[in-house]
């Protein structure tokens, strides 16, 4: 397929966001910009986030894992479902009844502001390299396909389309991103079903001949009990938990969509219906990276591999089959929803980003009419954050990983720990903290971290750590809190 029809893809995709934008955008205010007004209708917010919470990452990395994990990435999912059912029943009620914005207020009202703005701090570091990594997987195969076809350099492709986000983001905000979030995850999810419909094509197979040979077949190994090793269940369910609690209930990125949402009861609803379709779409990613390498084997296809180590570029797998090997239409396909994670796994931030930033430092007031001077610094502070995304793509592409999808969440396992230490000793304790000594302390449990990350097996008999390091991470954050609090700080009941 030429560069000049992938573009054309990209433009009407493009052309469809703009016009969303150009409706919601309309009146925009401090609120609208930040909250949605908290109109926004709880099963539009709950279709929207599947885009966000799967992005690119899982849309091209995840059926390339499958190779060397089978399908253990599914021990991690189950995890999420305890992770979501936490964030409804404990964390929800606490953001609905303080009428948070920026959750990291509630850090605020419970220690401080320097606690507030330590929290706020993580989550801008760790959802920049977060977003830049995601970004980073879908500009590769663009750049791959249709700008070095072009002549365009890689820094310039990726302020090409940090430039069609800022369009479409600059004023609307969350008002804006809860429809564009609706209409990229049903690309995304139509791009994958529209893909096992090829492959299956291909193969000449029924869609239950397909289940029967995945079942049977090697990649169909779901469960590990070796303790030592990265994929053992109890590691990944515990981790799937946590990561979900962070990543999602200790993100503002993604609370601030369900604070959108106009009553508590409903944005219970939202998480529920939420990780219900995560977990089936996840199945359907890991049932296509398995339908991808049983085609391949049988057909005799070379897969990409690294020219200097000679390993299998896991990410590059779906992108390199679709578009060489599955016909147009299948080609499209991938573009379209290869297009729709693309924007979906970085609009979002740029807004997010800005809301924490201008709440939780610049001390805005979403309750408040907004001034001109508020809108023209918001707008500022947002296309700040654009150019540190772009920084952080054109920086990470120098990273040499097998995934991205590892990589993501080996970064959150540091940065989130001190998040989740926080809100832990805040909902779980009645004491409080010397606020002033909170960011200090928040650097010791990343450094043990990695020091445990690098020497584990040296340190312990050949256990290797996993993403469990996120709970070790916060549990370090919860003792150093309590070492500095003490009962005649306590808060009165």
């Amino acid at each position: 397929m030429s560069a000049g029809v992938i573009l054309i893809c990209i433009g009407l995709y493009f052309a469809g966001l703009l016009s969303i934008s150009w409706f919601t955008g309309k009146n925009e205010t401090n609120e609208g910009y930040f909250i949605g007004n908290r109109q926004s209708p709880w099963f539009v917010v709950a279709f929207g986030m599947i885009g966000d919470s799967l992005s690119g990452v899982t849309f091209i990395s995840l059926p390339g894992t499958i190779v060397s994990n089978s399908f253990a990435y599914l021990q991690l999912v189950m995890g999420y479902l305890a992770g979501y059912a936490a964030i409804a029943l404990i964390l929800l009620p606490v953001y609905y009844k303080l009428r948070l914005t920026s959750i990291y207020a509630y850090l605020l009202d419970r220690f401080g502001s320097a606690s507030q703005k330590t929290g706020s701090f993580y989550f801008l570091v760790s959802r920049l390299f977060g977003a830049g990594l995601r970004l980073l997987l879908a500009v590769n195969v663009l750049q791959l396909f249709v700008f070095d076809a072009w002549g365009i350099p890689f820094p310039v492709s990726v302020a090409l389309i940090i430039l069609l986000m800022l369009v479409y983001t600059y004023r609307g905000g969350i008002k804006t991103l809860i429809w564009t979030d609706l209409f990229q995850s049903g690309f995304l999810l139509l791009a994958v079903v529209l893909s096992i419909w090829a492959i299956l094509n291909q193969l000449n197979w029924s869609l239950s001949q397909a289940v029967s040979e995945i079942y049977s077949s090697r990649f169909s190994a779901t469960f590990f009990w070796d303790w030592k090793e990265k994929n053992f269940f109890v590691k990944q369910f515990l981790s799937g938990a946590f990561i979900t609690i962070v990543m999602t209930g200790l993100d503002q990125n993604m609370m601030q969509k369900n604070l959108s949402i106009r009553t508590l009861p409903e944005a219970r609803k939202n998480i529920f219906a939420f990780s219900g379709i995560v977990f089936v779409v996840n199945l359907f990613f890991l049932s296509l990276g398995a339908l991808i390498y049983i085609y391949v084997e049988k057909s005799g296809i070379q897969l990409p591999v690294d020219p200097t180590t000679l390993k299998l570029q896991t990410d590059k797998v779906f992108p390199y089959l679709a578009i060489n090997h599955l016909g147009l239409m299948a080609a499209l396909v991938f573009i379209v929803g290869l297009t729709a994670a693309t924007f979906n796994s970085a609009d979002s931030v740029l807004t997010t980003l800005t809301t924490s930033f201008c709440i939780d430092f610049l001390g805005f007031d979403t309750e408040q009419e907004s001034t001109g001077k508020e809108v023209r610094i918001r707008h500022a502070v947002h296309a700040g954050f654009a150019i540190l995304l772009w920084l952080c793509i054109v920086l990470s592409r120098s990273l040499n990983q097998t995934s991205i999808l590892d990589a993501i969440f080996t970064i959150a396992a540091f940065t989130y720990g001190p998040l989740l230490g926080l809100f832990a000793f805040g909902l779980f304790t009645h004491r409080k903290v010397r606020d002033k000594f909170v960011p200090v302390l928040s650097i010791i449990p990343p450094l043990v971290s990695l020091l445990l990350y690098l020497n584990s097996e040296a340190w312990f008999g050949g256990y290797k750590f996993s993403y469990e390091l996120l709970l070790i991470n916060g549990l370090i954050m919860f003792f150093l809190l309590w070492l500095f609090s003490n009962r005649n700080l306590a808060i009165k009941e």
